[in-house]
C-alpha cells in the first residue's frame, strides 16, 4: 500500500441526505482491521459543507488525516485534500457523483428533487414517496438520517445539489494516493465518475462492486475503497 494507515486518524463525510452511523458502518471494518482510527463527524444540516471543511480542519491539527466519504462528502474529502497537501495523507472516494459544477449530474437532480418534495408535502409524506421508489435497505438508512436532518434537511440538500467537485485537471494535482469505489450499476453514482476520477488523479485504483452487495452489507464499500488503497 502507498501509506500506512495504521494509527491515523481517518475522517469520514456521509453523503447527501445519509449519516454518520452509515458511513461509520461502512468503512470501519476496514479501516479497524489496518489499525486506523475512524472518525465520522455528524453533519450539521444548515452549514453542511461548512461544518464538513471545519470537522477536517480540526481533525487535522494534531497531526496529519486521511479523509474521505460518501458521494458529497467524498467530493469534499477530496477538495480539502487538494488544498491541505501536507495535512492529508490518503484520500477514500467512495461513490463520487460528479466531477467538477453539478450541472444535470442525476445525484443533483435527485438532490434537489428531494428537497422540493420535502417542502412541499412534509417530511412523513416525503419519507413515504421514497421508500416506494428506493431498495429496502436504502430507504430504511434514509428514513433514519433524514429524520435526524429535519427540518433543515431540504436546505442541507440544496446546498450539496449546488456543491462544485474537484475538476479533472485539479484531480491531476492531487499529492496523495486515493481509493475510489463505485458500484457497477448505480445510476445516481456513476460509475463513468469514478473511472474518471481514478483515471485522473495521479496516485489512484478503483474497485467496484454492485448494489445489491451493497445493500447487504455497507462494509462492501469501505472495503473497496480500502483495497483500492492497496492497489497503488
Amino acid at each position: 500500500m502507498a501509506v500506512s494507515l495504521s494509527g491515523v486518524s481517518v475522517v469520514l463525510l456521509p453523503g447527501t441526505g445519509s449519516d454518520d452511523d452509515y458511513v461509520y458502518r461502512a468503512f470501519c471494518g476496514a479501516l479497524h482491521a489496518l489499525g486506523a482510527v475512524v472518525v465520522t463527524p455528524t453533519p450539521e444540516p444548515t452549514r453542511l459543507v461548512d461544518g464538513y471543511r471545519q470537522a477536517l480542519d480540526d481533525a487535522a491539527r494534531q497531526a496529519p488525516i486521511a479523509v474521505g466519504g460518501v458521494s458529497l462528502g467524498a467530493a469534499v474529502a477530496t477538495s480539502w485534500a487538494l488544498t491541505h497537501p501536507t495535512d492529508a495523507v490518503a484520500v477514500l472516494a467512495g461513490l463520487p457523483a460528479w466531477t467538477g459544477a453539478p450541472d444535470d449530474a442525476t445525484a443533483a437532480l435527485a438532490a434537489r428533487y428531494s428537497a422540493n418534495v420535502l417542502r412541499r408535502d412534509g417530511l412523513g409524506s416525503a419519507i413515504s414517496q421514497m421508500r416506494e421508489s428506493s431498495p429496502a435497505w436504502l430507504a430504511t438508512e434514509l428514513t433514519r438520517s433524514w429524520v435526524g436532518q429535519w427540518p433543515a434537511l431540504p436546505d442541507a440538500m440544496d446546498a450539496a445539489a449546488s456543491y462544485v467537485a474537484p475538476t479533472a485537471q485539479e484531480l491531476t494535482g492531487l499529492t496523495v494516493p486515493m481509493g475510489v469505489a463505485a458500484a457497477t450499476d448505480d445510476p445516481i453514482h456513476p460509475l463513468e465518475v469514478a473511472l474518471e476520477w481514478a483515471s485522473a488523479a495521479p496516485m489512484a485504483a478503483l474497485r467496484t462492486f454492485t448494489l445489491e452487495q451493497l445493500g447487504a452489507d455497507p462494509g462492501v464499500l469501505g472495503a473497496s475503497c480500502v483495497a483500492a488503497l492497496v492497489d497503488l
